[in-house]
């Protein structure tokens, strides 16, 4: 397993994700503060998929500079804001995950192999 390829990738989604929170969060800024820019962000928004944050962001650059800055300075206040907490609340959503996983996998293996179900159907005359 390459632990390092793994880490890679997840930091490219995380920074990904916080830069789509980070455009919800503006749209809903400026749909109060400025209905105008609302408008022409959302719309750049809605066309330009944020696959990757980055290149969202290169695009952003391009036609509107201070938005770019503005995406990039409130997804690093998110990432302080949640960087601390993030490895234990990762690690304790992955156990629970998991042991949600296997007690449903049990629930149902118990229901195949009860008596119940092995009876066959009573017959309708």
């Amino acid at each position: 397993m390459d632990f390092k390829t793994i880490t890679d990738a997840t930091t490219k989604v995380l920074i990904t994700y916080l830069t789509y929170q980070a455009v919800r969060t503006i749209a809903e800024q400026l749909s109060e503060m400025d209905p105008k820019q609302s408008v022409w962000f959302r719309r750049f928004s809605g066309q330009t998929a944020i696959q990757d944050g980055e290149e969202y962001l290169q695009r952003l650059f391009a036609e509107n500079p201070a938005m770019a800055f503005r995406v990039m300075e409130v997804r690093a206040h998110i990432a302080e804001t949640i960087a601390d907490r993030l490895p234990e609340l990762t690690k304790t959503g992955m156990r629970q995950a998991n042991q949600q996983q296997q007690t449903q996998f049990m629930e149902r293996a118990m229901q195949l192999q009860s008596p119940e179900s092995r009876e066959e159907p009573p017959e309708i005359e």
